[in-house]
């Protein structure tokens, strides 16, 4: 008898467990988070870690100037708890997009703190920048209504920058510590391990870049993406396009900048993962400059390419002009 009564302890004792585990289970589910794009996404799950589910909306080597937004989009962006976005009205589309899916989560913007490069253009492009330029860095709070996938008077691309990544981690830590509290002390640890990495990277590519000749730190790119990494290590940056890959290159601007490489002997032209490499290729063709190699300028390779995650994105980048400008 006593014996019986044991087993039917432990039975009833294992049915108790087993009727809490879905609860247990279910306290314990990843918090849905939206990134807009490839390279905003792997540092939110970089911080988040295994308590994040991150949707991205611009996949990768997807280009976020031209993206369209799906009903798919809208569906993930209705059901995630908090929403990630670069702001400096880097994504023109999503207020739409957010309105359109009922999104009733918290909108953080990852550039919050960012003092940006404010861009200057050409009198030939659509240049819309001076009508916001008063609003500062508040463009991520609000785009503009009419905005679409032209830039503003800020450029974007702070996150080419390792330094102003720093700043990105601290905004998405925040948001997730604020939304699963219980977590708040892992997504700390996991920035604390990032930026160490950040710091490390900045002094890597700070060598690559301050052993190139002064006269080969002219970089010849598709599009003007690269203004915080020239800022940071001392290059100069020339596009034919502006700060979006949907602008237009007016043929005087090509023009100019063919006679700029012939005039200062600029040697490698590089084209971007996410632009045509026609017009590069031309330019190339024009001045007989090599392609130096593919620059990731704003969304990651595929999981088995060069710039799989941003650290190597950043790495790949450094390293592609350091071959290719100091030989």
């Amino acid at each position: 008898m006593p014996a019986r009564r044991s087993l039917l302890r432990s039975a009833s004792a294992l049915v108790a467990a087993t009727l809490i585990l879905p609860t247990a289970a279910w306290a314990d589910e990843p918090t849905p988070v939206i990134a807009t794009f490839s390279i905003l996404g792997d540092i939110v799950e970089r911080i988040g870690g295994d308590h994040v589910t991150v949707t991205t909306l611009v996949g990768r080597n997807g280009d976020a100037h031209v993206y369209q937004p799906t009903p798919q989009a809208a569906r993930a962006v209705s059901e995630a708890d908090i929403l990630f976005m670069n702001g400096l009205e880097f994504e023109g589309w999503l207020e739409r997009l957010s309105e359109a899916a009922a999104f009733d989560g918290s909108l953080v913007v990852a550039t919050k703190g960012i003092e940006p490069i404010a861009f200057e253009e050409h009198d030939d492009h659509d240049d819309h920048g001076e009508e916001h330029a008063e609003h500062g860095n508040d463009h991520g709070d609000r785009e503009d209504e009419h905005a679409g996938h032209d830039h503003g008077a800020f450029d974007p691309h702070a996150w080419l920058s390792p330094k102003l990544a720093v700043t990105y981690a601290d905004n998405i830590t925040a948001a997730l510590a604020q939304a699963d509290p219980e977590h708040a002390a892992i997504f700390y640890e996991n920035r604390a391990g990032f930026v160490a990495e950040l710091e490390a990277l900045d002094a890597e590519i700070n060598a690559m870049m301050t052993a190139l000749p002064e006269e080969r730190r002219i970089v010849v790119t598709s599009h003007d993406a690269f203004q915080y990494f020239a800022r940071d290590y001392g290059l100069t940056f020339e596009a034919p396009q502006g700060l979006s890959t949907d602008s237009e290159a007016s043929a005087q601007d090509v023009a100019q900048l063919i006679e700029q490489m012939r005039e200062q002997n600029i040697s490698a032209v590089f084209v971007e993962n996410i632009a045509d490499s026609r017009l590069l290729e031309q330019i190339a063709n024009e001045t007989g400059a090599t392609l130096g190699g593919t620059l990731y300028p704003g969304a990651l390779s595929e999981p088995d390419g060069p710039a799989a995650t941003y650290l190597d994105l950043m790495r790949h980048n450094a390293t592609t002009l350091s071959q290719a400008l100091g030989s």
